[in-house]
């Protein structure tokens, strides 16, 4: 018998053919099952393969900021460049609703920028890594993961940045910055759940390239980051926390700000968050064996 030479969907244990067995006894047998675990993933071989998804994440970081200038002040100048966009052009009809509205802005910019590279990264890292995927075994999804994780890198620089600015707009942290770290924990889930979906259609069909720039474009208008929440009539701010970015980004600001999170809002986000990772994980591993077929 001829092992393949990657195993995908199977447990191997040993390597030899049946008939062997009888003419030598001490021979390993190769037992192949159904993987077995979460949604069909293995989470030990997940942990085995850590220092690949610390490589792959390590790598993303480097060519993010390969030959460049500035290097990581790219991580500040994307949301302070935008922040004053919006501040110059709606910052005085907000100015009676919002005291501070350059840093409500920024606020909300943070997480809904480390969320949107998130699915563009994402989305792009099967068809990026075709060399890889093609020629070595490990758990595919680790690509994916590697390029949603390395954004936590500029998320945490503008976030020291924005711990900078609190106290010249006269803002003291409360105990609610604590909801911080779990809503970002949120936050990469849902982008690695959307990023991992991405990246598998990119695969089979490469109009996908195009579509998530336009659909990033359209999903930040319905997120809370230039607009004050409630703007929308309430009708349709009934329905927004269904949209993951929506409640993440503001229950994010509020925490940031001291003040009170809703955690209403938080939760319904949430539980929308841990629904488009179940999706994208399980579409990416029903397809995940074609793609060195089809890349």
């Amino acid at each position: 018998m001829t092992c393949p030479a990657v195993v995908d969907e199977c447990t191997l244990e040993a390597r030899t053919a049946d008939g062997d067995r009888d003419a030598h006894p001490e021979a390993p047998l190769t037992v192949i099952q159904p993987r077995t675990g979460w949604l069909g993933i293995d989470l030990t071989e997940l942990w085995r393969y850590r220092e690949l998804l610390g490589f792959l994440t390590w790598r993303d970081i480097k060519v993010r900021y390969k030959q460049t200038i500035l290097g990581a002040s790219w991580a500040l100048i994307q949301p302070l460049a935008t922040m004053a966009v919006f501040t110059l052009f709606l910052g005085r009809n907000a100015a009676g609703a919002v005291e501070g509205y350059s840093l409500f802005v920024f606020a909300g910019l943070l997480p809904w920028i480390f969320f949107a590279n998130g699915l563009s990264s994402g989305g792009q890292s099967i068809v990026g890594n075709q060399n890889l995927v093609t020629k070595v075994y490990f758990p595919r999804l680790l690509i994916p993961m590697g390029a949603v994780v390395a954004g936590l890198v500029d998320l945490a620089i503008a976030f020291g940045l924005l711990l900078i600015m609190l106290p010249f707009y006269g803002i003291t942290p409360s105990w609610s910055i604590l909801w911080a770290p779990v809503i970002v924990v949120l936050l990469t889930a849902a982008a690695f759940g959307v990023g991992a979906l991405l990246s598998a259609l990119t695969v089979a069909y490469r109009d996908f390239r195009h579509v998530v720039p336009f659909l990033t474009q359209l999903w930040m208008f319905a997120t809370p980051t230039i607009y004050l929440q409630g703007s929308m009539g309430e009708s349709l701010d009934r329905w927004l926390p269904l949209n993951p970015a929506h409640g993440l980004v503001a229950s994010f600001r509020q925490a940031v700000l001291g003040q009170t999170v809703d955690l209403r809002v938080l939760g319904i986000s949430a539980l929308v968050s841990v629904a488009l990772l179940m999706l994208g994980v399980l579409y990416f591993r029903k397809v995940e064996r074609s793609f060195a077929d089809v890349i």
